[in-house]
């Protein structure tokens, strides 16, 4: 069993209370996910990093661990509900308990409406809405159990204004917003929040082409009033703090990190 420091109550080590905590990334062999799985270890997260594949992660566990952190690779499928109940269960049987979830692993695709077809619908839902459901049923058991529990979904501000050409993206992320404030009201009582975050155009290897693309760049940058794009560490920071002790008043809550734009 991995040795980990947090107590009953979920005060770990550290300025910000994460050190020693065992938090789930989903998601986490690329772009945000990766670097959010790098930020919760850096703050002494003990960081189980969810794929679909363990190799896709393997690397990524053995960075932390060459830094002086603690992780290990979680095979992970979102998509599959019994994956992720296997997940859940590997966690407790490896470390005891199961502190944090990071609700990170989503697909998005952008399609005029009357383009969309079922596979569409299904490839997006499947991942962005039931995956993430899923998901965090299966971790948050042994949180409500215990008494003590922080899940934070990446959602997009795209949940919360509508965006041209993203109407089965919007929709899952929306839902997500919603399944924030029932999974909320329902876990209050345990020491179980739920909250997420809303992030703007985020810039990632996956993004770069589009984001580098200088007619692009200035169609999104006149809608963030603070005119830049955002970057993973933005999102860590906010990441980090609901997910910390401290954030335990703060629940059912849908966080944008978008630098203004759904403030218009």
């Amino acid at each position: 069993m991995t040795k980990v420091g947090a107590n009953a109550t979920g005060e770990g080590t550290g300025p910000d209370g994460i050190g020693g905590q065992v938090a789930v990334v989903t998601g986490a062999s690329r772009g945000l996910g990766h670097d959010l799985a790098l930020a919760f270890a850096k703050a002494g997260a003990v960081v189980a990093v969810g794929a679909r594949r363990t190799p896709d992660v393997a690397e990524l566990a053995r960075q932390i661990e060459a830094d002086g952190g603690q992780a290990f690779a979680l095979e992970l499928d979102v998509s599959r509900a019994e994956s992720a109940r296997q997940a859940a269960q590997a966690v407790v049987e490896r470390c005891g308990r199961i502190d944090i979830l990071v609700n990170n692993a989503g697909l998005g695709f952008n399609h005029d409406a009357l383009d969309v077809t079922e596979d569409d619908w299904d490839t997006i839902m499947d991942v962005n809405l039931r995956g993430l459901f899923f998901t965090t049923q299966a971790m948050a058991r042994p949180m409500v159990s215990r008494g003590y529990g922080r899940v934070v979904n990446i959602g997009s501000q795209a949940g919360i204004v509508g965006i041209p050409r993203h109407a089965v993206y919007s929709a899952s992320k929306g839902g997500v917003a919603m399944l924030t404030k029932v999974l909320a009201l329902e876990w209050a009582a345990c020491g179980v929040t739920v909250n997420t975050l809303a992030p703007t155009f985020i810039r990632t290897p996956g993004t770069a082409e589009r984001l580098d693309d200088p007619a692009f760049a200035a169609q999104i940058l006149a809608d963030i009033p603070v005119g830049r794009f955002g970057t993973t560490a933005d999102v860590a920071a906010a990441a980090l703090f609901l997910a910390s002790p401290g954030a335990g008043l703060i629940t059912g809550v849908t966080l944008p990190v978008d630098g203004g734009w759904t403030a218009r």
